[in-house]
């Protein structure tokens, strides 16, 4: 014997097993199961974001019959810090969750170039692969000296370079370029990061590792392939006066020869060239 019974659906009950499922730099996708299992009519979601870096609020509604919800939320800023809150349109008990988005990428190709009483830092454009980045925004810059273990904000700039003086014989330093932050420093690029090892030279030991064996194959590649043929160019003559040299030796001692006394006989007049 048995007997079904159905449980009366309590509205009341919050979204279960709230989680996200994909986050990128403006967008994150979320996932919640409905109150209760197999719904028999629609359920209209409430979806609060509340920005907490810009202590802004937007609400979305959300309808659905599935027991599994998925919705995408757009219109995020890289870097960005969100909560999120799920309920029934009723204002039922919540589920909520933080969300971190994607910040934006470090610059590309940061180096060094040093200058008689300074350096110069130098990097690619970030608006070259990162569409939700404006130039006007700008670039801010940061110097870590391990010697004093000490890191000082340097400034910011809205170009691809910035110049830094005052460095001190002996020290390393370590600077870092990153997409501006904003809005109390809270939302940031991520950032490209390069050693300088000053070792009171004033030379760019990362430019030494990085750069300049590039730079010096470039030189000493050509040089030595011209000096392989040259030698090869040699040898080649050298051996060709040789057998020169040779043929004719032979062709003098030759027409210099007896039979009957079986040698060559020479005298003090004959040109041995």
């Amino acid at each position: 014997d048995y007997v079904v019974v159905k449980m009366i659906p309590d509205n009341r009950l919050p979204p279960r097993h709230l989680h996200s499922v994909r986050t990128g730099k403006t967008f994150a996708v979320i996932k919640w199961e409905s109150p209760y299992d197999s719904p028999d009519q629609d359920m209209l979601y409430a979806v609060a974001v509340k920005d907490l870096v810009r202590k802004t609020d937007k609400i979305y509604k959300v309808k659905s019959r599935n027991s599994t919800v998925e919705y995408t939320i757009k219109k995020l800023e890289p870097g960005g810090k969100y909560h999120v809150i799920v309920q029934l349109g009723n204002m039922s008990k919540e589920s909520s969750m933080k969300i971190n988005t994607v910040p934006l990428s470090a610059p590309d190709a940061l180096k060094i170039i040093t200058e008689n009483d300074h350096i110069l830092l130098f990097w690619k454009s970030l608006a070259l692969k990162e569409s939700n980045f404006n130039e006007s925004r700008g670039y801010e810059i940061h110097m870590f000296d391990s010697l004093m273990n000490i890191t000082a904000y340097l400034g910011n700039t809205t170009e691809n370079f910035f110049k830094v003086s005052n460095l001190k014989i002996g020290h390393n330093y370590s600077f870092t370029v990153q997409a501006r932050c904003l809005y109390g420093g809270q939302m940031c690029g991520e950032p490209a990061t390069l050693l300088y090892d000053e070792l009171g030279t004033g030379e760019d030991s990362s430019a030494t590792k990085s750069g300049r064996p590039t730079d010096v194959a470039a030189v000493v590649v050509p040089v030595l392939f011209v000096l392989l043929v040259t030698l090869g160019i040699g040898f080649v003559l050298l051996y060709m006066r040789h057998r020169r040299l040779q043929n004719s030796f032979t062709a003098f001692a030759n027409s210099h020869y007896s039979s009957r006394l079986g040698s060559a006989i020479f005298s003090s007049g004959d040109d041995l060239g």
